[in-house]
């Protein structure tokens, strides 16, 4: 005979099966008693509309900790709210507790594309409260998940897509949202995952310009959602990293494909894009990225592989919202964000139909792939292998420089310091109102020189003389020409600048140009001073101030720190995507590579970039000697090594009386183009790697700083 014990134990076996909550309807009932409604109830639940209504309707059942939560209400209702008690008179309605607090149900079709203007215009819809972008106070970093509220600091909120560009799915059917919004995504499969996002999600973002297209949303899935939806932990092979993808006979590759996706030529790997033909307007693509498979690269994304998924859903957020959602690599991002700032086409009227039809759209680089000049291509490219150009090439490269040892004086071998300093996403800076080629290039004999038109000049620049202990403007290594060259529009206009004659010999210019990077530039620009501003480096501060703070910005919010790092990878990363070279162990030279398809393959536009950056740094540091006496020990892409009495910039840099700094030479500053501190050593140490042969800018900062363009 049973004991009471196990009696008892029995019972609270029972108890315990008991549901949790009441039935679904009676969850509608009690809500609809309280006179709330579905969109406000998800506002306090953050979580979406759609997701009250699974929960009201027996679709889907909320998880811990929004359980408890949900339960604690509708216990509170139904004591205040029997079900057979007599209904009272209706209240007076209570005045609303936002304007447009609540956003109506969505139909599952909007989410897939751009709705014509005028439904925006018929039906505006808020976003939920809890759908908040990460506002951009002025000198503090943002700490509140749901910063004050200031009109001008918060973006508008499409209502096509109310739960922001992206979300990152766990292996308990949770996405975690911006702004700490979570889904329930009941989705097993993949195919069953971008159906989810496409018809219920809300997911996605508006286009960056008039004429070009939504975002399509992105799902990040950890490890145990990629496991969970029947994807391998890991994704082991010998290519490299980013190469790595499903093989095509794999189950899930066999599932989207039978479910009626495609996937792009890329395949399954960690940037999975998986689409169907677009119908009309609406657009049918949704991204996925899996952390375990190294989707988010350590170098550009640090630490945040290794977060919780609502950290990991704030940082892709921000950059997100501050420049485009993650389509790859921080590299890819950059290189798509040109092209979703500067569409391709628009729509213009057929004088002979009347109809609409795409057309070319001004100061865009076109829909079609352009071939280089030959010296501005690479020695493996068709034109090249095909031509049998023997000519010569383009070598506009960052800087990797180092004094030569017996150029020391005795007077800076004897200064205790040696300072880096670094300059502010140089690369950026550089393409600031830079004008470049969008047309294909055409081949002049013998043409005068004009430094206003963008393209490549053969010319002798052997006889520019200049102080040894510079490197030479012309040339990345630093030394000095030795005859005639290939060179961008820029260097060559900056010899003229010092005062020499050019005499071209040949020149590939072009005819059509404009300033294609600046809506590139300005969108960078912006997000790269908010991100700073919000990690308490602001541009209303003295010196001094400028180097505390950057001191310990890192440390205010690795998060945001994270998104710093992130923009940064993507200037470098975008501008090293113009010149993508072939991958792959089978490539051959003269084959045409997958890159060369794209009209964003323009390898006169990243030379015209670093070919300016590298001009304003030498431009910066002929004014340093000129006012100060000082000579650079060392460069390094965009850090110079200097010489220096103190451990600060400060006990180096030139001021005037009124202590304000000296125009032309290095400024400290946040801005794009100014300078920060890299890092500090003895001078002893620095001599000790230039006699090896070593780069002190390489290492002033305490380890390996690797030169990375992207590429």
């Amino acid at each position: 005979m049973a004991s009471e014990e196990e009696l008892f134990a029995n019972i609270d076996a029972l108890l315990e099966e008991e549901p949790q909550l009441p039935p679904p309807a009676e969850r509608a009932r009690l809500r609809e008693a309280a006179g709330i409604t579905q969109a406000r109830l998800a506002v306090a639940l953050k979580t979406s509309t759609q997701t009250v209504k699974n929960y009201e309707n027996g679709r889907s059942e909320p998880k811990s900790p929004r359980l408890e939560a949900y339960q604690r209400l509708l216990k509170g209702w139904a004591a205040k709210y029997p079900a057979n008690a007599i209904p009272a008179a209706p209240a007076a309605p209570a005045a609303p507790v936002a304007p447009a607090a609540a956003p109506q149900p969505v139909t599952p079709k909007t989410f897939t594309g751009p709705a014509a203007p005028e439904a925006k215009a018929a039906a505006p819809v808020a976003a939920p409260a809890a759908r908040e972008w990460p506002a951009r106070p002025a000198g503090r970093p943002t700490t509140s998940r749901r910063p004050a509220a200031k009109k001008a600091a918060k973006p508008a909120v499409d209502p096509l897509f109310p739960h922001g560009p992206l979300a990152v799915l766990d292996g308990h059917g949770s996405a975690y949202g911006v702004d700490g919004i979570v889904l329930d995504c009941p989705a097993t499969t993949i195919p069953e995952l971008v159906e989810w996002t496409l018809r219920e999600s809300g997911l996605g973002a508006p286009k960056l310009n008039r004429y070009g297209k939504d975002s399509d949303p992105l799902i990040v899935l950890t490890a145990a959602a990629a496991v969970t939806l029947g994807l391998p932990e890991r994704l082991e092979g010998h290519e490299q990293r980013r190469s790595l993808r499903l093989p095509e006979d794999h189950p899930v590759v066999k599932q989207v494909a039978k479910a009626k996706w495609q996937l792009t030529q890329r395949g399954f790997g960690p940037w999975a894009r998986i689409y169907r033909k677009a119908q009309g307007r609406e657009r049918q693509c949704v991204q996925l990225a899996i952390l375990s498979w190294d989707a988010l690269d350590e170098r550009s994304w640090p630490g945040v592989a290794e977060m919780e998924p609502a950290d990991i859903a704030r940082v892709l957020g921000v950059y997100a919202q501050r420049v485009i959602t993650p389509r790859g690599s921080t590299a890819v991002s950059g290189l798509e964000l040109m092209t979703a700032l500067r569409p391709p086409t628009r729509a213009v009227r057929d004088e002979a139909t009347g109809n609409w039809v795409p057309g070319h759209n001004p100061g865009s680089l076109g829909t079609e792939p352009m071939d280089p000049a030959p010296p501005e291509a690479t020695q493996e490219h068709p034109v090249v292998v095909n031509s049998g150009w023997s000519g010569g090439f383009l070598n506009e490269e960052a800087y990797q420089w180092v004094r030569d040892i017996d150029l020391l004086t005795d007077e800076e071998c004897h200064l205790p310091y040696a300072v880096g300093l670094d300059l502010n996403t140089a690369f950026l800076a550089a393409a600031a109102r830079l004008v470049v080629g969008l047309s294909a290039p055409d081949h002049f004999h013998a043409p005068q020189f004009n430094p206003k038109i963008p393209g490549s000049w053969l010319v002798d620049l052997s006889h520019v003389e200049l102080d040894p202990r510079l490197p030479s403007p012309f040339t990345p290594d630093g030394s000095r020409p030795t005859g005639p060259a290939w060179y961008q529009t820029h260097t060559v206009a900056y010899a003229q600048e010092l005062g020499y004659n050019v005499h071209p010999i040949e020149a590939y210019l072009r005819r059509e140009t404009g300033a294609y990077l600046d809506p590139w530039h300005d969108r960078l620009k912006t997000a790269y001073l908010d991100t700073l501003a919000d990690l308490g480096v602001t541009r209303d501060v003295d010196d001094r101030q400028f180097l505390a703070a950057m001191e310990q910005h890192k440390n205010a919010d690795p998060a945001l720190a994270a998104v710093l790092s992130a923009i940064k990878a993507t200037v470098k990363g975008g501008i090293g995507k113009l010149r993508e070279r072939p991958q792959g162990r089978h490539y051959k030279d003269g084959e045409r590579w997958p890159a060369l398809q794209r009209p964003t393959w323009r390898p006169d536009i990243r030379a015209a970039v670093i070919s300016k950056a590298r001009v304003n740094v030498h431009r910066k540091m002929l004014n340093m000697a000129k006012l100060t006496g000082l000579y650079p020990l060392a460069v390094l892409s965009d850090c110079v090594v200097y010489p220096s009495p103190g451990e600060s910039p400060l006990d180096f840099l030139p001021y005037a009386a009124s202590g304000k700094p000296q125009p032309g030479a290095f400024r400290l500053g946040p801005t794009p183009g100014l300078a920060k501190l890299e890092g500090v050593q003895s001078m002893l140490w620095a001599v000790d790697l230039m006699e090896k042969g070593l780069n002190p800018a390489r290492h002033i900062k305490g380890g390996d700083a690797v030169l990375d363009e992207g590429e």
